[in-house]
């Protein structure tokens, strides 16, 4: 059987940590889960477009908006299922098995365990809400996203947005996402430089905004990456 599974990439100037998420990705193609990886650029100013090619990647090029970028993505791969990653998050070895395991369950998402690239009480109470918040059906993009394309076309896809696409796509996949095995280890650099507290608060201040109908445009402007 060929391979199922397109994994789609958005990236934006993203050249020090693609090179680790797609290295961790050698274990879906040696397990024969992946048929493909999309990288879908936003214009990038590094090498990231050379180095998601030098690993065999499709590449597309784009106006830079998260949510754009990865309609682009999933509009041009050919897979039955979907493997939405950010390029700085790394799946920890062994998540070929959850994935394996998940795909007989079409009309599911499934998103993984959140935690850093960072040791200290910090991330692990960043990724433990993160975790909590996400078994209420409100995972991140970070934590990556297994999804079987006619569910995805079903609910809509990712909506054309520069922020809070994920937190979009999981409303409207309210009920039908599941927690997989695995675990997805995001980089902490963010929040290293802008303080734990500081980059928590202004996540949850830019979720209640977006709750209450901020355009997400308005608050990509405002938003501190």
């Amino acid at each position: 059987m060929r391979a199922q599974i397109s994994v789609v990439i958005p990236t934006l100037d993203a050249e020090p940590a693609l090179r680790s998420c797609l290295t961790a990705l050698m274990e879906g193609l040696d397990a024969g889960l992946i048929r493909e990886l999309v990288v879908s650029d936003g214009g990038s100013s590094d090498a990231s477009g050379a180095v998601a090619q030098a690993w065999g990647a499709t590449v597309l090029h784009g106006p830079p908006s998260r949510g754009g970028q990865l309609r682009r993505g999933v509009a041009a791969a050919q897979g039955d299922w979907l493997l939405i990653l950010h390029a700085d998050t790394v799946l920890a070895p062994g998540w070929t098995d959850a994935v394996r395991a998940h795909l007989t369950h079409k009309d599911q998402a499934g998103w993984c365990r959140l935690a850093f690239d960072h040791n200290g009480m910090a991330a692990r109470l960043v990724a433990g809400w993160a975790n909590l918040r996400s078994g209420f059906g409100l995972p991140y993009g970070d934590q990556a996203l297994l999804i079987h394309r006619d569910l995805y076309q079903a609910v809509g896809g990712y909506p054309d947005q520069p922020l809070m696409e994920d937190v979009a796509l999981a409303r409207a996949l309210r009920g039908r996402m599941v927690g997989l095995d695995a675990v997805a280890v995001t980089s902490a650099v963010k929040y290293r430089r802008q303080g734990w507290l500081r980059r928590g608060a202004r996540n949850l201040w830019t979720l209640a905004r977006y709750a209450l109908g901020v355009p997400p445009e308005r608050l990509a402007r405002s938003y501190i990456r």
